[in-house]
């Protein structure tokens, strides 16, 4: 993958406070990214930044080559960004809406009405083309924002919180219509405070605290950065205290911890170090000692305790 958009020491203030500190990374072309961190952090500044609606104190953007401060408009024509909350014509149907803007972009009037029967195919809302804007729901709103982002055919979508406030099934139809865009070849930056919709989405995640990006990569490599062990879940029947002076001889076994079961049977926590290969080893020490084992499992890593790990809750 090449990179489409380089990110070079970006720096912003607000007065005496520095919203973005000296952050750089790269976006890669087709891929979803995801921007989280705490409210505060810098994500929606960065991201302004991006899409030229703010100017850095310091550093550089390039967006396919073309620099935000020194080729703004060339920038916008392959960008289409949605911000946390944007307005809407209410006095419109959803028709007029994205011929509206159709218009603005300098789309000939008679490739619109084709291109937006698409975008309204695409989002699911065909159905709705002649309701008023005003009677759609906050989830349909949504819907009509990416069609009214996807109207001049970017290469790249920038949305920010394009979750927010919606309800779960919103949510996951959002999530599956992102998909579904990402498919088409474009690249998507996204910011949201809802990390399992990033954990779900994202290629690759960056996560900024205090103005600085704190650490960047995909999960598996967050994971792996700030949790290097693996961690299982024993449960036996009874003789946990024994259980867990064998754990504590195996090799690659760094901690036990007995956990709360509700009384159902006893569970361990372990940190473990090793392949699978050395797993089912110690799996297997475990049954020849003839422990009573009725649950082994790995704890899956997710996005949310790489962010609790990796963040200490300060803001810009």
């Amino acid at each position: 993958m090449t990179s489409i958009i380089e990110i070079k020491e970006l720096t912003k203030r607000f007065g005496k406070r520095i919203a973005v500190n000296s952050i750089s990374f790269n976006i890669q072309s087709g891929e979803i990214f995801g921007l989280v961190g705490p409210n505060g952090a810098g994500k929606t500044t960065t991201m302004r930044m991006l899409v030229t609606l703010l100017k850095p104190d310091k550093g550089e953007i390039f967006v396919s080559g073309y620099s935000t401060q020194k080729k703004p408009n060339d920038v916008r024509r392959i960008l289409g960004f949605m911000p946390d909350s944007f307005g809407v014509y209410g006095d419109m149907t959803v028709q007029e809406y994205l011929d509206f803007f159709g218009a603005c972009y300098n789309i000939h009037p008679h490739l619109r009405p084709k291109l937006i029967s698409d975008l309204l195919d695409l989002v699911d809302l065909g159905h709705r083309r002649d309701d008023m804007v005003d009677t759609l729901s906050t989830g349909l709103k949504q819907r009509l924002g990416l069609a009214r982002v996807l109207i001049h055919d970017p290469n790249i979508l920038v949305l920010d919180e394009p979750a927010s406030g919606l309800d779960p099934r919103a949510r996951v139809e959002i999530r599956a219509l992102l998909l579904e865009i990402a498919r088409l070849g474009k690249t998507i930056i996204f910011s949201s405070h809802i990390l399992a919709d990033v954990g779900e989405l994202c290629s690759r995640v960056g996560i900024i605290e205090d103005g600085k990006l704190a650490a960047i990569g995909t999960l598996q490599q967050l994971s792996d950065h700030v949790m290097p062990h693996r961690q299982l879940r024993i449960g036996v029947l009874n003789r946990k205290e024994e259980v867990q002076v064998a754990l504590s001889s195996i090799q690659g076994v760094s901690a036990v911890r007995l956990l709360d079961n509700n009384g159902k049977h006893d569970s361990l926590e372990v940190d473990f170090i090793g392949d699978d290969e050395a797993i089912h080893a110690l799996l297997a020490s475990l049954l020849q000692q003839g422990f009573p084992v009725i649950h082994f499992s790995e704890e899956t890593k997710n996005l949310e305790e790489v962010f609790m790990r990796t963040t200490k809750g300060i803001v810009s």
